[in-house]
């Protein structure tokens, strides 16, 4: 049975994402299971160090702070790690001061199955198969890349999304991909004002939305932007997309095939999710960036 967590914004984070494990898993792809897990636990007095991840959930945690009350936001660990050498991520998660309780160690295994579980809205990980197998469970997820961005000063938290096979589906990429540029425009016209169906991080930015009015717009800490390489006449449909659906943007950038890492710079992006991995590489030298693996772009 599925997990209710009322109106809350629900995160599911890896312990890999949230912590930098990099110098354990070296252990695990060198000795094995066995090994990593006896080193977690001979270690596990030692705090680990910030992960991709921990700016982000650090920044969504204190929201729960600002509101006052019921928290809001529930972020739920979930690790490859057993219960013993999960230890090592628990102190670390106490001496940061993060408000996370719930966690599930799978003590090798892969957790994404515990995601629908939790009813979580967003899962992040470093591990592509995870984060895979969580789209196909319905679930938005990404893998978060390897980059060596600063962490943003400030508590407000700025989203940046693609288009077409992460908001929205990705029917229309299909028809760009196999048919070109001129048949993707003029399906576009025609279909101007028939909503695209949803894609994989739309009941994300759904979520994400329902949070942003529990605040005022002036003090509102949460801020989303649609970044996406779409340029007139194909802004249409996407502009009547998100008015069917209700969901506001606070930003629209349309960059007719523009790399987007710069944009997303100026932008101040947190995290920008991206299907595309072409994208992603422009987008992670400037602003944490996640995969998703999904959509036509990804197909083999």
């Amino acid at each position: 049975m599925t997990v209710k967590f009322g109106d809350k914004l629900v995160i599911a984070i890896s312990s890999r994402a949230l912590f930098n494990l990099d110098e354990s898993h070296k252990v695990f792809q060198d000795h094995g299971l066995d090994a990593y897990f006896q080193y977690q636990v001979e270690h596990e007095d030692e705090v680990l160090d910030p992960g991709e991840a921990f700016p982000l959930v650090n920044k969504l945690l204190k929201i729960n702070e600002n509101l006052g009350g019921e928290p809001r936001v529930e972020v739920i660990l979930l690790s490859r790690n057993s219960a013993d050498s999960g230890l090592r991520v628990f102190n670390s998660i106490e001496h940061y001061k993060l408000n996370i309780t719930r966690a599930a160690f799978c003590g090798g295994e892969s957790p994404y199955r515990y995601v629908s579980a939790f009813g979580c809205h967003l899962f992040l990980s470093n591990n592509a198969e995870d984060v895979r197998n969580a789209l196909s469970s319905g679930v938005a997820a990404a893998t978060l890349l390897s980059s060596k961005v600063q962490e943003k000063s400030g508590n407000e938290i700025r989203f940046a999304f693609d288009g077409d096979a992460v908001l929205f589906s990705d029917a229309s990429e299909r028809i760009y991909k196999q048919d070109g540029l001129d048949a993707f425009t003029k399906n576009e016209k025609i279909s101007a004002k028939k909503p695209m169906d949803g894609g994989p991080f739309k009941n994300f930015l759904h979520a994400l939305q329902i949070l942003q009015a529990e605040f005022s717009e002036r003090t509102c800490p949460i801020r989303t932007a649609l970044v996406t390489a779409r340029s007139a006449p194909a802004h249409e449909r996407v502009i009547r997309t998100l008015r069917a659906w209700d969901i506001r943007i606070d930003e629209s950038l349309f960059l007719g095939g523009l790399e987007k890492g710069q944009f997303l710079k100026s932008y101040g992006a947190d995290v920008f999710f991206d299907d595309q991995q072409k994208h992603c590489d422009s987008a992670k030298s400037h602003v944490a960036t996640g995969h998703v693996p999904h959509g036509i772009a990804n197909e083999k």
